[in-house]
């Protein structure tokens, strides 16, 4: 598992500016509830910690093994009735390495949405130091709906998956593929009205915010620390609103723009789309400058790209090797890697392999055909190697939440029929990524079965006691520099650190970032606001 690629639910999903259905926030009384304490009167029960499955302990290091412990802690399906039906969240404790000057626990979400997060706190030692290691239990939770964590479930059986999934197109370009990829769709979305059960109306981030809380109280700790990467930035910007007297010490990594995600999902898309363009520019432009030491330097790295791009929309490239790249491989590639900055020198060289093709004369260039592809970046559910047409009826073992939460988070105008032209308008503003862009969310959510959530749509100016630490990359493909700026304007009380670097989020990747973090969260001491910090490596 390589933990240094934050985004384990990679997504492009754009729009345009539209004025959606919004959802309504939680009542009057139960923001003066959280105010004098919150769901201190639910009766928050400890988390029972106990020995972690075989199948969990065989996905962390050896190491970690006789060190961690797990839980399935219930929570509230419905917040408004705590003494209703419950659901299960799996946890994993990873404990401080020394217990006696212990500060207490320290929450991690990796992002997604959908991303499982259970086994990130054996994983610490990749992007915190060995400060926060020794004087915080580090947990790592499967958020509501997600992964072991009572997983919402759109199909009962593969076969049905895969007879859907199969009718999409990762990136839907002409009539046909338009048509059949909309018509699934919405034969998606019924599969999830009929399948996935009451817990589809309780995804939103503000339940994981409320289901969090009792995390906090279920550990003892009387206020939360909490590091959330990408979209855990919304889930930990979420906490700070609801309970912001309980909120010690935050640190947000690739940031969202919590008040346009949350009152304008496709123009907050369509700026997505954006800041994929705008890395991928960065790219180009840096393998320009550094010459020999990128493979794809020789000639215009920018014009080569474009022409390639544009050839494979409508005709396949087969690499010497016999490999066929198609368009969305292209574009799924280049977006995947775009993540991490470590990745991006194969990059060049996979891009170059394919320049060669169209142009043997330049075949001599360094060529690396063997790059680990991502998935295509827009393809539905992550489930990219689904056939369909199997017989049988396989149990399907993948959950929906990324939907789950971002349909239900997300206001869309609720008229599928807005994609093709949105689609064809986000590609004339972003080339590469707008079409993918518009193929995720704003394609599913008009249909998704719960048109108007309850979820949080702010206030997001809330006071905590301490500021809220907010760090940005300058190149950050899925959460644009932008991003991280508006969050920390928007937060009552917040502190910007930004790094020059390439990739989705930074910590563990920057040693000036990573040693402000780690005083911060140690010993409260925010950092300046308006530092900015190097990468520990440059991309070539």
């Amino acid at each position: 598992m390589q933990l240094r690629n934050r985004a384990l639910v990679i997504a492009l999903a754009v729009g345009t500016a539209v004025s959606g259905l919004v959802g309504t926030g939680p009542a009057a009384a139960q923001e003066a509830q959280d105010a004098q304490g919150g769901q201190q009167a639910q009766g928050a029960t400890p988390i029972a910690w106990s020995t972690c499955a075989a199948d969990v302990l065989a996905e962390i290091p050896a190491a970690e093994r006789d060190k961690v412990s797990c839980a399935n802690h219930p929570v509230p399906l419905d917040h408004s009735k705590p003494n209703g039906a419950k659901i299960t969240v799996a946890l994993m404790k990873r404990p401080a390495a020394d217990q006696a000057n212990k500060i207490g626990s320290l929450f991690i979400n990796p992002g997604g949405p959908g991303g499982p997060g259970l086994i990130y706190s054996a994983y610490g030692g990749s992007f915190f130091q060995p400060e926060i290691m020794n004087r915080f239990d580090l947990i790592g939770f499967d958020p509501r709906g997600v992964g072991r964590s009572s997983p919402l479930r759109c199909f009962k059986t593969l076969e049905e998956a895969n007879e859907i999934f199969g009718r999409m197109s990762a990136i839907p370009i002409t009539r046909t593929e338009i048509r059949d990829t909309m018509d699934a769709t919405v034969d998606y979305t019924d599969a999830c009205a009929r399948n996935a059960g009451p817990l589809l109306d309780h995804m939103s981030t503000e339940a994981v915010a409320r289901d969090l809380d009792l995390f906090r109280q279920g550990v003892g700790d009387k206020q939360l620390t909490y590091v959330g990467f990408s979209y855990g930035t919304l889930l930990g910007a979420t906490y700070a609103n609801i309970f912001p007297s309980k909120s010690r010490a935050l640190v947000l990594d690739g940031n969202v723009d919590p008040a346009l995600r949350t009152s304008n999902g496709a123009e907050y898309d369509r700026q997505r789309a954006q800041g994929f363009e705008l890395a991928l520019d960065a790219f180009l432009k840096r393998c320009d400058a550094e010459g020999d030491k990128c493979a794809y330097s020789d000639g215009d790295p920018r014009a080569k790209f474009d022409e390639v791009r544009d050839h494979l929309r409508t005709q396949s490239i087969t690499l010497p090797s016999g490999k066929v790249v198609t368009y969305d491989d292209y574009i799924g590639q280049v977006g995947g890697d775009l993540y991490s900055a470590p990745r991006l020198k194969a990059l060049a060289a996979w891009l170059q392999s394919i320049y060669a093709v169209l142009h043997p004369s330049t075949a001599g260039v360094a060529v690396q055909e063997q790059v680990e592809l991502l998935p295509p970046l827009a393809n539905k559910r992550g489930l990219a190697d689904v056939r369909a047409g199997l017989p049988g009826d396989t149990e399907y073992l993948y959950d929906d939440s990324y939907y789950g939460v971002n349909c239900t988070d997300k206001p869309f105008l609720r008229i599928p029929q807005l994609f093709p032209v949105l689609a064809a308008k986000w590609e004339r503003e972003s080339p590469t990524f707008g079409r993918a862009q518009a193929a995720s969310d704003l394609m599913t959510c008009p249909t998704w079965p719960v048109p108007h959530p309850d979820r949080w749509a702010g206030p997001w100016n809330k006071r905590t006691p301490n500021p809220v630490v907010v760090v940005g990359n300058y190149y950050d493909p899925a959460t644009q520099y932008e991003f991280s700026k508006r969050m920390a304007r928007q937060l009552g009380n917040a502190r910007l650190i930004s790094v020059d670097s390439f990739g989705h989020c930074i910590l563990g990747d920057s040693a000036g970032a990573d040693t402000a973090v780690t005083d911060y969260l140690v010993n409260l001491k925010a950092p300046a606001n308006g530092q900015v910090f190097q990468p520990n490596a440059q991309p070539f």
